[in-house]
């Protein structure tokens, strides 16, 4: 299964179905297409298909078609990779600040 995974502002990221944006995206053009007299079920399945096949229209549409509201529902938590850390370098250069609770 294809997931669009994308980096929140605070560094967590979170895979999304891309089966939910072809969808969303289907369904636009699909409702456009029969206004114009076209089939609306080929016209779904072309322009599904062709979403989910080219990463470059499934990543604009998301980012400029659709609102976090719209799958925040299907969006899971990506698993943390597990890096092998040298604590000794981040805590020589590490950034640092003070902090207080």
């Amino acid at each position: 299964m294809k997931y669009l995974r994308v980096t929140m502002p605070d560094g967590s990221q979170w895979d999304v179905p891309a089966d939910k944006v072809a969808t969303h995206r289907a369904k636009y053009c699909a409702k456009r297409d029969l206004e114009d007299g076209l089939d609306y079920d080929q016209s779904y399945q072309e322009e599904y298909e062709f979403t989910m096949e080219n990463e470059d229209e499934l990543l604009d549409w998301a980012a400029n078609n659709m609102n976090w509201r719209d799958i925040a529902r299907y969006a899971r938590k990506a698993p943390i990779k597990k890096a092998k850390v040298d604590f000794q370098e981040g805590w020589i250069n590490g950034e640092k600040e003070i902090v207080e609770y």
